[in-house]
């Protein structure tokens, strides 16, 4: 009997190059799941294309607090109309009432162009560079996704996994322990709101060109969890993406790599729904 597991590529929507790779990938059946990051300019002309794979894949809300910027003016977050970077980010949630207040609305107007761009609610919702779990941020994400949809419709991204899975994938060691921090207490707070996570978690890059993504994805999937979810960052180079992102080099190796991947013996690609 095979173990189903969710290979999750992010970023879908933040340039034209990364969302033309995320879309071959998918259909060539490469790809279980994509987050769309529906602040970012492109999403309303993709969206369509992205909603052919309805049913076929998970398609879910990459939220996005830190790329280029926001779909409203955010005084407190964002003054100067360009969202901060990370750092910034997790110490204006955690010291400011009115920067939490604008990044609750922006959740919601995220969550509203996804809804109006494929006609239904999302899949999953996780964060651009793990910002779905930052203290200040995790429960505007937790009430939001309560609230608006049926109990166990819409899953979230645990991005932590045990310290000696972390280890013995050896892939980013230091990187992953600290994202795993992060998100200590999603699990039990996400249970007492009925709703559904991930059991294991993997694909923190260093995201180092000099690496072999094919080692690395395989070493990703040693030690899966229950319902492991494993994220990716494939993409075509274009020069939005060197003027927005620093991950740039790896995209196109990860996407060569995917377009040649099959599971290993034992392992199968699968959405969430049929892991829960």
């Amino acid at each position: 009997m095979t173990r189903g597991f969710v290979l999750c590529a992010d970023d879908f929507a933040m340039t034209a190059g990364v969302s033309r790779s995320i879309l071959e990938l998918l259909a060539r059946g490469k790809l279980s799941a994509t987050g769309a990051m529906t602040s970012r300019p492109h999403w309303r002309g993709l969206a369509g294309e992205l909603g052919t794979f309805s049913g076929k894949a998970d398609l879910g809300l990459h939220f996005n607090l830190t790329c280029a910027a926001p779909l409203s003016a955010m005084s407190a977050l964002a003054p100067g109309g360009e969202l901060p970077k990370l750092g910034e980010l997790a110490r204006l949630a955690l010291g400011s009432a009115a920067a939490r207040r604008e990044i609750a609305a922006e959740l919601a107007r995220q969550l509203d162009a996804f809804e109006d761009g494929l006609g239904r609610a999302p899949d999953f919702v996780d964060g651009h560079q793990h910002v779905h779990v930052l203290p200040g941020i995790r429960r505007a994400v937790l009430e939001a996704v309560a609230r608006r949809y049926p109990p166990g419709s819409v899953y979230l991204r645990d991005p932590a996994d045990s310290i000696a899975a972390i280890r013995a994938r050896g892939v980013a060691v230091g990187k992953a322990l600290v994202i795993a921090g992060l998100a200590a207490g999603l699990r039990p707070a996400a249970a007492r709101r009925g709703i559904p996570l991930n059991r294991g978690f993997s694909g923190v890059s260093p995201f180092d060109p000099a690496r072999d993504f094919t080692t690395d994805l395989a070493c990703f999937l040693e030690r899966p969890g229950p319902a492991h979810l494993v994220m990716c960052h494939p993409g075509h180079v274009d020069a939005e993406l060197v003027a927005l992102d620093p991950v740039v080099a790896t995209r196109p190796l990860e996407h060569a790599a995917l377009l040649a991947f099959a599971p290993p013996p034992g392992l199968r690609l699968a959405r969430f729904s049929e892991l829960a």
